[in-house]
């Protein structure tokens, strides 16, 4: 299955991502999205290309760990809001009746601390999975994978991805261009002489990407009638508020449930008919299109089944997805499986082609 070197089809590394990240928001159980972390590091280690955007992971683990810290300071700056231990006793800002249930400063509890903890670790591992998915797909093949009617979409999303990649291909070029020659040593006057190229250089980067996928006719729509183009934003248009009102019934139980999975199926078909009269006036064409082969069904398998696993354990064992707070985490041999199955993409994917 594994095959010669090759990259892997973006979209099914997207969709592995998401598996994981799926069981990630359904937990907040420390030990749990600690091993998905340790998982998805070991995937892109072994997996990632040698592209400039393989090179943003990092910076993705480092967005994580600011997000768990400024989660444990908001925890303390409102004062947390959980009764227990007492572990940092700080005096309370006294603030008008008008926000009367917001508390600023005042005693923190250790209950308060972990809390925080545990969401700040939940959304680091979700920014995490994201960064991982952009390590490991190139974007713009996975631009080449959108359907027609999402291709104007698709552009600027690809753009707008390529930003942080191309701010790590700065970076390491003006730290080279500055060991060079001399400059100012004062800490604020290096900080501006450093972050001012980089920045500038990274926009320049990234516009004349965009400029360069105007010029060779990316998004270019083609003719459309009027009636046309009203059926189109009508089946749209019909297909958003169908999914919207059927997820509100999901998780609405006093909602009526004919208004929950039926609505929601029909939105989704009708919005996928309006997908597909919209890409009919995008006229394209495709050089060596990505196809589905083995590893990537596979790969997608593995997510979908992570996704599956972290689902069953955050509703037949609760206090394995949510432990207390009062009482240290366990883990099931299910929420084992879950967090560790996603190693397999490793054994059912081509290792990554190397460029010469």
């Amino acid at each position: 299955m594994r095959g010669l070197p090759r990259d892997l089809h973006p979209v099914a590394w997207w969709l592995w991502a998401i598996g994981l990240a799926t069981a990630a928001s359904l937990t907040t159980n420390p030990l749990v999205l600690l091993i998905i972390v340790g998982v998805v590091a070991f995937v892109v280690s072994f997996r990632r290309a040698d592209h400039p955007w393989a090179r943003s992971f990092r910076f993705y683990v480092w967005l994580g760990v600011i997000a768990v810290v400024l989660r444990v300071l908001w925890r303390v700056i409102l004062g947390g809001g959980y009764p227990g231990e007492v572990v940092l006793d700080l005096p309370e800002i006294p603030l008008p009746d008008f926000v009367n249930g917001v508390r600023l400063l005042g005693p923190v509890t250790r209950e308060a601390l972990l809390a925080g903890l545990y969401d700040g670790l939940r959304l680091a591992t979700l920014v995490i999975c994201v960064g991982a998915a952009n390590s490991l797909a190139n974007p713009k093949r996975l631009l080449r994978s959108l359907p027609p009617a999402l291709y104007e979409i698709g552009t600027a999303l690809v753009v707008a991805v390529t930003v942080l990649p191309q701010f790590t291909q700065s970076i390491a070029r003006v730290r080279a261009a500055q060991a060079l020659r001399a400059g100012d040593t004062g800490r604020v006057k290096r900080l501006r002489r450093f972050l001012v190229p980089v920045l500038e250089d990274t926009f320049d980067r990234s516009l004349a990407l965009a400029a360069g996928m105007d010029t060779r006719g990316y998004g270019r729509s083609g003719e459309a009638s009027v009636a046309a183009r009203r059926l189109t934003g009508g089946l749209l248009l019909g297909g958003l508020c169908g999914v919207g009102v059927g997820v509100y019934a999901m998780l609405d139980q006093t909602a009526p449930r004919l208004l929950a999975a039926p609505m929601l199926a029909t939105g989704v078909l009708v919005a996928a008919a309006g997908l597909v009269a919209a890409g009919r006036r995008v006229q394209r064409t495709r050089y060596r299109p990505d196809r589905w082969r083995a590893p990537e069904i596979a790969v997608v398998v593995v997510g979908l089944t992570v996704a599956g696993l972290g689902w069953w354990v955050s509703h037949h064992q609760v206090l394995i997805a949510y432990p207390l707070l009062t009482a240290a985490p366990e883990v099931s041999v299910a929420a084992l499986a879950a967090a560790l199955l996603g190693l397999a993409a490793v054994l059912v994917t081509p290792p990554p082609a190397v460029l010469r």
